[in-house]
């Protein structure tokens, strides 16, 4: 591992799956699951596609006949045709992935691969160097402004 540089491939990918071994990633989907209902980016998105799907079935008449699995699809596509979802998403990350990064994600991202990179495998918390400060705020505000959320939410 030691002739491996910072950020060749297969470094990346030993580190990515270490971390996975250690349960981060779930521990990070598990902790914005638990607050994505609560945001109103969610709350809005969610009434958004109530209505778009009230309005959709009003205009269709119940029968016996009806074919409600070909509907079901048909709403389906309309409603990803719309873009509704994505901008959507998009602003639910905003809410709930984008103010964990620096301050929960990364610092316990960076303690995971600082133990995973050191010689002996295995290092007290006390003999780690310090994390990275945080960004100050206006740096914060400015990429949760600026921030690409189709790509890796982590840095």
């Amino acid at each position: 591992m030691s002739a491996l540089h910072p950020g060749d491939p297969q470094l990346v990918s030993m580190i990515v799956s270490h971390l996975k071994t250690e349960g981060l990633f779930d521990q990070f989907r598990r902790d914005c699951l638990a607050d994505v209902d609560t945001k109103p980016a969610y709350l809005h998105l969610r009434q958004r596609v109530d209505n778009f799907v009230s309005n959709h079935l009003a205009n269709h008449t119940w029968s016996p006949q009806l074919n409600k699995n070909q509907l079901r699809n048909s709403i389906r596509q309309l409603v990803l045709q719309s873009g509704m979802l994505e901008q959507g998403v998009d602003r639910i990350v905003a809410q709930v992935v984008d103010p964990k990064v620096h301050h929960s994600f990364r610092p316990q991202v960076e303690r995971v691969v600082r133990k995973f990179l050191s010689p002996n495998g295995h290092v007290e918390e006390d003999e780690l160097p310090p994390l990275a400060p945080p960004l100050p705020a206006e740096y914060q505000e400015a990429e949760l402004l600026t921030t690409d959320h189709k790509g890796p939410c982590l840095p």
